[in-house]
């Protein structure tokens, strides 16, 4: 066998592995996560989190998320600027596979708010004061865009 066709035929095996184990992960699925650090309502907007897939993810029969899959995420909105106070919304930015990094982009945000609502502002619905999420806080997100692992 000439060098010319093993490097052909060892270019074709890699690419046959590498379309065999990819997936795409429709948009509009769900993640459901859980933080990993505390995240507070008064947190800077573009501060980064870090989360965990709670459960795997399954497309065709097929596994191709496990849990324990590592997102990162940042604040789109929070309480931190008093003058222009919004409800706490957290958006996943990334995933690590097999060591890649690999962006996503989510729906609409996951909003967080304050359930210790008091007084007139709970018969309004109205969230008052500051509040945290703690380490572990279960959240779900869509996916807006289809991911390919």
């Amino acid at each position: 066998m000439t060098r010319k066709t093993f490097a052909l035929i060892a270019v074709a095996s890699c690419v046959w592995i590498a379309t065999s184990f990819a997936a795409t992960i429709p948009a509009g699925t769900t993640l459901a996560v859980r933080t990993l650090n505390t995240i507070h309502s008064n947190d800077r907007v573009g501060r980064t989190f870090t989360a965990q897939l709670d459960q795997g993810v399954v497309v065709n029969g097929k596994v191709v998320l496990q849990a324990g899959t590592k997102f990162h995420g940042k604040i789109e909105a929070s309480q931190a600027n008093p003058r222009n106070s919004q409800p706490l919304t957290l958006n996943l930015t990334d995933v690590s596979v097999n060591g890649r990094t690999i962006p996503i982009k989510t729906v609409s945000g996951f909003q967080l708010e304050n359930i210790a609502k008091v007084g007139r502002a709970k018969a309004r619905g109205i969230s008052v004061g500051s509040f945290v999420a703690p380490q572990g806080t279960q959240m779900q997100f869509r996916l807006a865009q289809p991911l390919n692992v």
